[in-house]
This record gives C-alpha cells, structure tokens and sequence, in this order.
C-alpha cells in the first residue's frame, strides 16, 4: 500500500542564506560560525575596547605632536612625541659623529637593497645576490662604520716570534719598491710585519693540520685544499679592514641605538645558522671525536644564560688573550652572541635532520653521492624546510635579546631611550612611557616582519610539495 502526496499551495519563499563570500562570508566563517566562535568574538572585542582603545587615544588622540622642549609635554595626557623627534638621531644611530652619520645610512640602504631581492622567490641572479649580501656586504659594512684601517700588529707566529730578528724586512722593502724598512712602508695601510707572519702562520699551520688528519685517515691533499680555502679566505676579509680609504676611524663605543641592534642581530642571524648546521651534523657524525666535541659546546652554551656569555665575553676574554692583543666590546659581544645563537640553532637544524626519512639517504647512496653531496643536495634542504617555524622563532628571540647587551654598557635602541630619559630638557610625566611605546613600535615591525616572512615560506613550501607530489603521480 503506498500513499501519494501533492502539495496545494506554493512554499513561502526562505530568507537568503548567508554570504559565503566577501567582507561578510569571511566574518560568518571566523567570527560567528558557531556559539563558541559568537561567544570568543564578544570577548575579544571586549578586551580590544578596554585595552587597545587606551593605548591608541594616549598614542594619538591625545597626543602631543609639536614642540621643542618639556613645556610642551607638561600638562600633557598623550604620548610626547616631540621628545622621539629631538632624539631621533640618538634613538637611530647613538653617539656616531654627525658629520660621519652617511656612513651608517649608506650601510642601511645598501642592505636593504641586497635584502629585498633576497626574498623574492622569482627574483634573478639570487646566486650572486647572495654572495653579495654574505660575503662582501658585511666586510664592507664593517669598514664603512668603523672606518677600515685597523693597522693589525701580529697575526700567530708574530705572538711568539720577533719576525724582523729572523727576516731582513729592509731587503723586501727594497725588492718590492716600498720605502721604509721594518714595517715594508705601511703603505695604504697595510703592514708589511704583519702580512709576512700571516703567510708564515698559515703555511705552518696548514701543513701541521694536514698532517694530523692523514693520520686520521684523511687524504692529505683534500685537507690542505680546505686549509688554503680558509686562510685565502681570511686574508680577504682582513686585506680590506686593514686598508687605509681615507675614513675617520670611529670607535664601537661611539655606536648606540637602532644601529647597535641591527648589527648584533643580523650578526647573530648570519652566523647562527651556518653554526648550528655544521653543529647538527658534528653531532650525527660517525667520528666520536667530532661528534662529542659537537655535543659538548651545544650542551655548554645552552646551559649559559646569554647575560654570562656577554660578562664572560666583555670583561674575562680579555684576560685570555696574549698581552697586547685587545678585541673592542662590541666585537666581544658579537662573539658570544654568535656562538650562543648557534647552539641553540643546532638543535633546531638537528630536528629538521631527525625528521627527513631514512629511503632519502639510501637513494642517495644508490646514486653514488658522496656524503656532502648528499648533505647539501638532498637532506639539508628538506630538513631547514621542516624546521622554517623554529628558525625564524630563533631569530625573532635573538632579535629581543638584543637589548641584553646593555647589561655590558652597549647601548642598542632600548638603551638608548632609556639614557635619553636623563635630560631635563625632556623630562615630563608621560617621556617615559612614550619613549618605550616607540622602541616597542619598532621591536613589533621587524619581528612581525619576520613572522610574516616565515608563514610564507611555510605556504611556499607546502605548495611546492604539492606540485611535486602530484607530477609523481
């Protein structure tokens, strides 16, 4: 038995759904899909009127935008932005000589136009942009801000050795057609002592090192070609400091504020990921001896909180260097935040490593790949693909940490502002407070920056894999 049914009236018409699309399908989709989303959204509006709202009406609304001294901020019931604009010079560069401050803008500009065709994808010649930025950028930087020229007296043997005892430096001034006798002329800046003791040190050391590594059982060509490769190296990096281009010297102690920041940070950045990569495999590595030395320095500077590594580095390397020899405060400081950046990174890197699947190795092994071949080709772009997120949160916290170097009398921007507060010219009940929303301004811009950046590496990447996965099937 069926039954039939026929409806005798018209349905009323239904309200329209939702937008699924545009400005209100995106807020039925985040903000009010369910009960718990309608529920979360009042109260994160809720928090955003009772926090934010203040913060933006002391920071503009209320504002005090013109000046020239603490009159104008007295009575104030706003952020004192004059007092950022009088100090500006101060919060950006510290105590750089004005007359000189084209230096540092030079050196800003010129990284930050390596910089943004670094991170595009689809920009050309990346290769030769790199090794721009790497390689030349920073010892060109350096001359740049300190002026070059650091006239270095002994390099190794020179420590030991008095070099023109055993060497008749007038008869190779003579043969290469500089005038002067004991130091080769110093001309352009270079020191004829010097570069002889670096030549000596670095024959005897290349020979001594190749030697022991023959009897480690590695082949005696391969390693004085490594040791060639870093000591041409270093005489590259050294040739330019030490000329002379004419610049006023000035001093790391002269540095301060937004500059001191960026220069330990990017310092920090540059090398703790070669550090840390080269750390990751010493600890994976078959070689008990590397393996252990590996594990022992990433095991000792994690247990170090960075404000000892910035003492120790600061105020006891100098007590272990041979007399004479002096390292500015600065550099100490970029020392031990590079050697802690980079342990903390080989954890990182280890992880990526851990995380890449074991046929990958075996189908490198299958296609005859030496060990770094296999290395630099196959595993190491995987694993620092994985491990993007825990990079960048490396480099977001070093970034912060920068403001730890003002434990050791280095002003970088916090510091910098909080010395500011000290002149009277400026001093008013809401200086302070506008002083740290600025440097909180500028610490939100560049870590958000980075942030950003990484999420788009993620969803690169992720796309990448995709379209690959899907040309194998």
């Amino acid at each position: 038995m069926s039954a039939a049914f026929v409806r005798m009236e018209t349905l009323p018409p239904r309200a329209a759904p939702f937008a699924a699309t545009g400005l209100w399908g995106w807020f039925a989709r985040r903000l009010f899909a369910t009960p718990a989303d309608i529920a979360m959204t009042i109260i994160g509006f809720a928090a955003f009127v009772l926090v934010a709202m203040p913060l933006f009406r002391f920071l503009v609304f209320d504002a005090i935008w013109t000046g020239k001294d603490r009159d104008a901020c007295l009575n104030a019931a706003g952020a004192c932005w004059p007092f950022v604009a009088a100090k500006l010079n101060q919060f950006v560069y510290g105590f750089y000589p004005y007359e000189e401050l084209w230096r540092p803008n030079l050196v800003f500009f010129v990284g930050a136009l390596l910089l943004i065709p670094l991170l595009i994808p689809s920009a050309p010649f990346k290769r030769f942009n790199a090794f721009l930025f790497f390689g030349i950028y920073p010892v060109a930087g350096f001359v740049l801000l300190t002026g070059g020229n650091l006239d270095p007296q002994r390099f190794l043997l020179g420590r030991f050795v008095r070099i023109p005892e055993f060497i008749d430096l007038s008869a190779i001034a003579r043969f290469i057609g500089v005038s002067g006798h004991v130091e080769l002329g110093s001309r352009g800046g270079f020191r004829g002592t010097f570069w002889i003791d670096f030549i000596a040190s670095a024959i005897l050391l290349t020979g001594a090192v190749a030697i022991i590594a023959r009897l480690f059982g590695t082949r005696f060509v391969t390693s004085l070609k490594a040791m060639a490769i870093v000591f041409v190296s270093l005489a590259l990096i050294i040739a330019p400091v030490d000329a002379d281009f004419g610049l006023r010297w000035v001093e790391t102690r002269e540095w301060g504020g937004l500059l001191v920041t960026l220069v330990v940070a990017i310092t920090g950045i540059v090398a703790a990921l070669p550090i840390g990569v080269l750390l990751a495999l010493g600890r994976r590595s078959q070689m008990r001896l590397v393996r252990w030395t590996s594990i022992v320095f990433i095991e000792f500077w994690r247990g170090v909180p960075l404000i000892t590594v910035l003492f120790f580095a600061t105020y006891m390397l100098p007590l272990f260097l041979p007399g004479g020899a002096s390292i500015e405060r600065l550099v100490r400081a970029l020392i031990g935040v590079a050697l802690f950046s980079g342990a903390y990174m080989a954890e990182v890197v280890r992880g990526g490593l851990a995380a890449v699947p074991k046929h990958q190795y075996e189908s490198a092994a299958a296609l005859g790949l030496g060990y770094w071949k296999t290395m630099g080709l196959i595993v190491l772009p995987q694993a620092l693909t994985h491990v993007i997120p825990g990079i960048v949160n490396n480099f977001i916290g070093l970034f912060k940490d920068t403001t730890l170097v003002q434990i050791v009398a280095i002003l970088d921007l916090l510091g910098q502002v909080r010395s500011a507060f000290s002149d009277p010219n400026w001093s008013s009940p809401t200086t302070l407070y506008t002083g740290f929303a600025f440097a909180g301004m500028i610490y939100f811009v560049f870590c958000f920056a980075m942030s950003r950046y990484s999420l788009f590496l993620e969803h690169r990447a992720g796309s990448n894999a995709l379209r690959v996965e899907g040309a194998m099937r």
